[in-house]
């Protein structure tokens, strides 16, 4: 199966950089499983007292082992159906599995590209985009993207 930037270049269009979310996305829910870990060891640790109390434990920590699970396989999932190219006539921005969400912004429509980036974002090269488009204060807000520098300067042509 082709992606959909393949499926949607026009001819002669050459892509400049295909961009992805940052694995940072993970975090979140590797700091959950982290947690599960530790009440599991807590739980470990009244083993010889109160039965319940172990029992109480036991069950924070597959609780929030399930929560971690579901937030990394949400984090993967979002990185793996988000598409995002800049060609030399356009952005591309395609999220969504059975609904499809794209945003397409050609070039000589772009006024500005903002880059948001907190300082764990500087550090490992992640960071918001804010691409504005002219006429009514469009714009397009791609959140946790992997080295936002590279591709404000790929979209504005430095």
């Amino acid at each position: 199966m082709s992606s959909y930037v393949e499926r949607v270049l026009q001819p002669g269009e050459q892509v400049r950089l295909l961009a992805a979310i940052h694995w940072i996305t993970y975090v979140p829910g590797l700091l959950v499983l982290v947690a599960a870990l530790a009440a599991l060891v807590v739980a470990r640790s009244f083993a010889d007292l109160v039965s319940w109390w172990q029992l109480v434990w036991d069950i924070l920590a597959a609780a929030l082992a399930v929560i971690a699970a579901v937030m990394i396989f949400r984090a993967w999932f979002y990185r793996w159906i988000t598409e995002i190219a800049v060609t030399d006539r356009r952005v591309i921005f395609k999220t969504g599995f059975i609904s499809r969400n794209t945003n397409e912004m050609q070039m000589d429509k772009i006024e500005s590209v903002e880059v948001l980036q907190s300082i764990p974002g500087r550090i490992f090269d992640y960071g918001d985009l804010i691409i504005k488009g002219t006429g009514h204060g469009l714009f397009t807000r791609i959140r946790a993207i992997a080295a936002p520098i590279e591709m404000r300067n790929q979209i504005t042509g430095v």
